[in-house]
């Protein structure tokens, strides 16, 4: 009986301890797939992250270049206009300065002797046409222009126009102070003394009956009166230089 139990319970050791090899195994072959799966997890996260991180940085850079791109081209547009500006203000400067070089040497203008014979100094690229020679008597009237005169009328515009009246310097500015006198007008009157010694009216603003603006200068010639007038103010600088040179005789 003894040497039964014994033999039953050599017999049954083995069991137990296989299952416990089995169980053990088990349990590592748990923790090492949780393991690979922690591993995985962590390997998708990084890739995720490194994913997402590509992603932004190109997106970056295609914003970046885009934005270069875009203010290469604003640049580039800028300079261009900027050289084009540049240009034109150099011809511009350069066709001005042509133009003041061909109006040298000034031309001389003499007019009748009978009225004091008025004269003067104009660019040579300047037209005269005498509309009235005042042979006869009466006014005296002459337009002069660059290239040409334009067509006489009261509204067109001339460079200068002179006129030697057959009436007194008094009465003449007279004139001008009554339409001077007149509330829409914006005509301005001084007192100037050319490099002559001539003591002259000088009128600024709208011209008398017209719509044209520009400056009028009267002064007197024996018992008449000159006026010397441009019609815009576009004319000015060779108008007064014009000015400089006027004589006539007393």
């Amino acid at each position: 009986m003894d040497d039964f139990t014994t033999s039953s319970a050599q017999s049954n050791q083995p069991t137990t301890s296989v299952i416990s090899n089995t169980s053990t195994a088990q349990q590592d072959l748990n923790v090492s797939n949780k393991t690979k799966n922690i591993a995985d997890l962590v390997k998708t996260i990084v890739i995720i992250v490194l994913s997402l991180t590509t992603v932004t940085f190109i997106g970056l850079f295609v914003w970046m270049s885009v934005q270069y791109n875009e203010t290469r081209s604003d640049v580039d547009g800028q300079i261009n206009r900027a050289v084009a500006i540049a240009k034109d203000e150099q011809a511009t400067a350069l066709e001005a300065e042509f133009l003041e070089r061909e109006k040298y040497p000034f031309k001389t203008f003499s007019g009748p002797a009978d009225y004091g014979q008025l004269t003067f100094e104009y660019p040579r690229t300047w037209s005269v046409y005498v509309a009235a020679d005042a042979s006869n008597g009466g006014d005296f009237s002459a337009y002069f222009n660059p290239i040409q005169v334009n067509v006489v009328s009261k509204d067109t515009i001339n460079a200068l126009r002179v006129t030697i009246r057959d009436k007194s310097f008094d009465d003449v500015a007279a004139e001008y102070q009554r339409y001077m006198d007149k509330k829409d007008s914006n005509l301005s009157v001084e007192t100037i003394t050319t490099t002559k010694g001539i003591t002259a009216n000088r009128y600024s603003g709208n011209i008398p009956n017209t719509d044209l603006n520009g400056y009028i200068v009267i002064f007197k010639i024996r018992d008449k009166t000159a006026i010397l007038q441009t019609d815009s103010v576009l004319f000015e600088e060779d108008f007064n230089k014009l000015l400089n040179t006027v004589t006539f005789n007393a």
